[in-house]
């Protein structure tokens, strides 16, 4: 028996470019090569599953070959754009199950063919990196130089797996992790025209789940729509194993208040309620981190360091995790571990941390001498970032931008990064690049000021995977914003950028101490935009 019927995912299938989620920049690249008639004869997409890879390569083979442009968007009402799922001369091929040798040599072969209806014969190989050596040796010179008619999409989700010398050969477009806030709002405006009732916190929930793919968000979504006439948050966390975050955050202060009796009841209660270990781990770091961050903002190193601890040994316990050991029980250890570290902090806390005018003149000097160096150093770093903001404006390009762009990415994935450098850098992007300095943005201004702080260790990480000497700085995304706009109105103004030398910690550390005496402190800590004078 026949059915119209359609799993979610193909039916909100993006038909054009606007459609896309959460690609912008790849989007806008590939529509304004098509408006400007500046399209290459090779293409490769990476980027992880479900992020929308194969969607813009059969969107862009349409629009390639519309008879009616729009804007860069195929107009989806001329015979090309109507046949696409129909159209021979666009031929997908899946390169997990046709990997030899011989079937890349007939797709050579069938390359010389003229297209039969359409302007342009597009070949998407999805999961290219699956191809054996010997196909991609056989690929290479058809790639270097097809003939006119023919254009080749590949993408993967291992880019790293990939042959250098088939990488130079194509325009490489780098898809991101999809945002939760993105995933959320296209899985509302679908459950709007499927008529599905979901609530708010089911939503974010299944936005989570989905882990940046909005490929498996549409899928959770489809499954759970088929067997629930509404779907509320308890509905998702039963049907997938998942926990609240209510509950992660109660486990958190329970561990926090050294309440060994909740926080044990807490395990217990998971560990029989056949939740993944792994979302609940994943969730966990995200909380802990957030929590680690607040108290490192409050000068609380021993809150801070203790969290640390436990977000790397759950990490570290994801790969150890036997599958006859109760995971839930080796969690549940790590924190009575570190609760006992706690306590013992705790219970020392009147020592550590003694107010000034309890002390003596001599433990008072030795606090205000730390204190200074705390203020010393975020003024070395708030004149350090100020420098090299402007010093990579001046002599700042695309070119470097994408070198550095590929050199990030490569540095990202090297196997032999530090864990606890990799764990906070992951999510930060290069959006500016000049010879020698780049700069970094990330979503919060916490993960910014971290990554400051580990600078050195940064770059010397960075030359020891690339061989390469380059200077970093990150920024917030709001920061980075306000100084894109300082430096257009500048240079309207006609305010140059010149060269300056960068401060020395020691020069910032050998000021007198009127000058910091003199400092808010509040500012200093929570300071948040830099201006470029």
């Amino acid at each position: 028996m026949e059915t119209d019927y359609k799993v979610l995912y193909r039916k909100y299938r993006p038909s054009n470019f606007d459609e896309i989620v959460g690609q912008k920049y790849a989007i806008s690249m590939l529509k304004n090569a098509i408006i400007n008639d500046k399209i290459s004869h090779a293409y490769i997409f990476t980027g992880p599953r479900g992020t929308g890879k194969t969607s813009t390569a059969k969107v862009f083979a349409k629009t390639v070959n519309c008879e009616h442009l729009k804007d860069g968007n195929p107009c989806n009402s001329c015979d090309s754009c109507k046949h696409i799922n129909e159209n021979a001369d666009i031929i997908e091929i899946d390169a997990a199950s046709n990997n030899g040798v011989d079937e890349i040599r007939e797709l050579i072969n069938n390359v010389k063919v003229s297209p039969s209806y359409s302007k342009f014969k597009v070949y998407i190989i999805d999961e290219v990196h699956m191809l054996s050596a010997s196909a991609f040796n056989a690929l290479l010179l058809t790639l270097e130089e097809p003939p006119a008619h023919v254009i080749f999409i590949l993408a993967t989700t291992n880019i790293e797996n990939v042959p250098i010398t088939i990488l130079s050969r194509c325009q490489r477009y780098d898809f991101k992790q999809i945002s939760n806030d993105d995933i959320e709002n296209h899985l509302k405006y679908v459950c709007e025209q499927e008529n599905i009732e979901i609530s708010d916190d089911a939503l974010k929930e299944i936005s989570y789940l989905s882990d940046g793919g909005l490929r498996d968000a549409l899928s959770i979504l489809n499954q759970l729509s088929t067997s629930n006439s509404s779907i509320s948050l308890e509905t998702v966390l039963e049907s997938y194993g998942s926990v609240s975050m209510i509950q992660i955050k109660n486990i958190i202060q329970y561990f926090l208040d050294n309440d060994f009796t909740n926080l044990k009841s807490k395990f217990t209660e998971l560990s029989q309620g056949a939740v993944d270990y792994k979302t609940f781990i994943k969730k966990m770091i995200d909380e802990l981190f957030i929590k680690a961050i607040d108290y490192k903002n409050d000068l609380n190193d021993e809150k801070y360091s203790v969290l640390k601890k436990i977000i790397f040994e759950l990490n570290d316990l994801i790969n150890k995790i036997n599958i006859n050991i109760d995971p839930f029980l080796l969690i549940s250890m790590i924190f009575i571990e570190n609760m006992k570290l706690n306590i013992e902090k705790s219970d020392n806390k009147e020592i550590s941390e003694p107010k000034l005018k309890d002390m003596s003149t001599e433990d008072r000097v030795l606090n205000e001498n730390e204190l200074k160096e705390n203020l010393y150093y975020n003024e070395y770093i708030d004149k350090l970032t100020s420098v090299r903001i402007n010093n990579c404006f001046t002599n700042a390009n695309k070119k470097y931008l994408n070198e550095s762009k590929k050199n990030w990415q490569n540095f990202l994935s090297a196997n032999d990064l530090i864990n606890n450098i990799k764990s906070f850098i992951i999510d930060c992007d290069v959006v500016l690049s000049s010879e020698n300095i780049n700069i970094i943005i990330h979503d919060q201004q916490s993960v910014a000021n971290l990554f400051n702080k580990e600078l050195e260790i940064i770059e010397n990480e960075y030359k020891k995977c690339l061989n390469l000497d380059m200077k970093f700085i990150a920024l917030s995304k709001e920061n980075w914003e306000f100084q894109k706009e300082a430096y257009i109105r500048n240079i309207k103004n006609g305010i140059q950028y010149i060269y300056q030398d960068e401060p020395t910690y020691e020069h910032i550390n050998n000021q007198p101490d009127e000058a910091v005496s003199s400092l808010d402190i509040a500012d200093i800590f929570k300071k948040e935009k830099i201006v470029i004078k």
